[in-house]
């Protein structure tokens, strides 16, 4: 992937901010000497051979060493051939050298591990081997946009690599450098697999953990997975104890509130049915009928209405549903006389 030094997004981490690279633990390495070699050619090699990773939404690079870093596809492609990584029948008497050590544990100028490079470059077979290989400690690196192997794994949809992460207990709660846990991106990319990998894995404690964590502009797995319109994957995060009432950080929109913003009334139906709060209501005070109602969302508001939304609740500008219907017709017609409410009762019955 193309690199510049003025690229958006790149962040330089002081060594304190740095997880352990693990070097202390990596003392029963073997390796034949003809991976020694190979890795000793990438280093002091520099090539020009770039491979695009490119995500078509986000514009962001994925690998963050690529362009700085002696390890291309090439070079890398020459390490995978040249080494074979075996469990060393005894750990004690199959030390590895101090050079090898040092091989398999570099850090690039721009935080990836062989790991990270391995999986950037979709190698899923060398990167299962690197994971057996590697303690808990290095699988949760951080590169310098925060990304850690699992990130990228589930980014690139590779879901054996994700679950290798997951049974060698890769951390699913370290977010990247907006915010996202590698849950939010298999939300955020609809990559069901990798999500059921993740979440297969965990205890209810956990998922339930995870699933509250929201990424820097306030949003959780399940708003992410609202805003994309993926129903299979907010059923799953259902499934999983997701709380369907979590207002996001900046407004306090629920996930509910923004199917309603998308006219997707399948998403509001799936919600409602599931048991979200079909009142609650925004920090400015509005209410998904609120939202409807203010669209001129006739159908969405007749949604709304069956499951029972209070047409007189008022918003911080002391407006209720009703106020905001005033002049269409369609609407209005959902807001008959005699459901007319004071003090949160119907007129209907009342005795004056």
């Amino acid at each position: 992937m193309a690199h510049s030094d003025d690229e958006k997004g790149k962040v330089d981490l002081s060594e304190d901010c740095r997880m352990d690279s693990g070097i202390d633990s990596l003392r029963s390495i073997n390796k034949d000497e003809q991976c020694i070699k190979t890795m000793q050619k990438s280093s002091s090699e520099d090539t020009d051979v770039h491979k695009d990773k490119m995500d078509s939404i986000t514009e962001e690079r994925l690998d963050s060493s690529y362009g700085s870093s002696s390890l291309t596809v090439d070079s890398l492609s020459e390490i995978i051939e040249g080494c074979k990584i075996t469990e060393p029948p005894d750990a004690e008497s199959a030390e590895c050298t101090e050079q090898e050590v040092n091989l398999l544990t570099t850090i690039t100028e721009d935080g990836d591990t062989i790991l990270h490079l391995a999986i950037i470059h979709e190698e899923a077979e060398f990167a299962q081997q690197l994971i057996q290989l590697f303690p808990k400690d290095v699988l949760d690196i951080q590169n310098n946009l925060y990304q850690t192997p699992l990130h990228l794994a589930t980014y690139l949809n590779l879901p054996s690599v994700v679950q290798g992460l997951v049974q060698k207990q890769a951390s699913l709660e370290l977010q990247d450098q907006e915010g996202n846990t590698p849950l939010h991106v298999a939300c955020d990319q609809g990559w069901g697999e990798c999500a059921g990998e993740m979440t297969s894995q965990m205890s209810p404690r956990q998922v339930a953990a995870v699933v509250e964590i929201q990424n820097w502009r306030g949003l959780t797995c399940l708003h992410l997975a609202t805003l994309r319109r993926n129903h299979r994957m907010v059923k799953l995060l259902m499934k999983k104890g997701a709380n369907l009432n979590v207002p996001e950080g900046t407004s306090g929109k629920t996930p509910l509130h923004m199917a309603v913003e998308l006219h997707d009334v399948a998403m509001v139906k799936l919600l409602l049915n599931k048991g979200a709060n079909v009142d609650a209501a925004m920090f400015n005070g509005c209410t998904p009928l609120h939202l409807a109602v203010g669209r001129r969302d006739a159908a969405m508001a007749q949604v709304l209405c069956q499951s029972g939304a209070d047409k007189m609740l008022k918003n911080m500008e002391d407006e209720t549903p009703l106020d905001l219907a005033d002049g269409n017709d369609h609407i209005l017609a959902l807001f008959p006389f005699d459901d007319i409410q004071i003090s949160g009762r119907s007129v209907v019955g009342m005795k004056f």
